[in-house]
């Protein structure tokens, strides 16, 4: 494992816990998309599926059970635990927009037509979409508390780490995985806008990141 991927990997654990903690502390969900979060939660389950049946490493396997528990305590903490601070009115991203087509390519586009293997390219598909509920939510509402944009923050940059990470593989070791190198530049660009208005609005010390709220 090189530099750029345990990085990444401990960006995308500290975006989890900051939102988690933002839930926990605050008692309230205001302003998080729940329709993220299961997404989110999907995507790990369809890529863990082998969480028993295939050993790689210490590492992998206690971070495959860290990041499934988190994303199910997060989904939890949204539907169950603060339901009545969720906001739903504005959670109105319509999913199988995603589920859809990411479904249709993973059928499509994969390594081998095995169960297995068609999930695990099906999460690899969903995760780069999975934000948009949530990118979606602060523009409807216009602002973002910037504990959520921190959350937002670490979660892009966990992916550009990883992409930083690919490069460094296929020069040190010619190793490249078209399906996830597209998915994650996918996913970064995603990220790009949002990158900007973190930078320029929030790391100057507003409170909240305004967007500007579609007609």
């Amino acid at each position: 494992m090189n530099v750029f991927r345990l990085a990444g990997d401990v960006s995308h654990l500290v975006a989890i816990i900051i939102l988690l903690l933002k839930i926990w502390r605050s008692k309230s969900c205001a302003g998080i998309s729940g329709k993220s979060q299961v997404l989110f939660a999907v995507v790990f389950t369809t890529r863990y599926l082998d969480l028993f049946t295939v050993f790689i490493s210490p590492y992998n396997m206690v971070m495959k059970v860290v990041f499934l528990a988190m994303s199910y305590a997060t989904v939890y903490l949204i539907y169950m635990r603060f339901r009545n601070s969720y906001d739903s009115e504005n959670d109105s991203f319509r999913v199988e927009f995603l589920l859809v087509p990411v479904i249709g390519l993973s059928f499509l586009e994969h390594y081998a037509f095995t169960p297995l293997e068609i999930l695990w390219t099906f999460s690899i598909f969903l995760e780069a979409v999975a934000i948009m509920p949530q990118l979606f939510m602060i523009t409807k509402t216009g602002e973002a508390e910037s504990i959520t944009t921190h959350y937002l923050f670490f979660l892009g940059l966990y992916r550009a780490l990883y992409i930083v990470n690919w490069v460094w593989r296929y020069h040190t070791e010619g190793f490249f995985d078209q399906i996830a190198v597209v998915s994650g530049v996918v996913q970064t660009i995603f990220y790009c806008d949002f990158f900007y208005l973190y930078v320029t609005r929030v790391l100057r010390g507003r409170g909240k990141m305004s967007l500007p709220i579609p007609v």
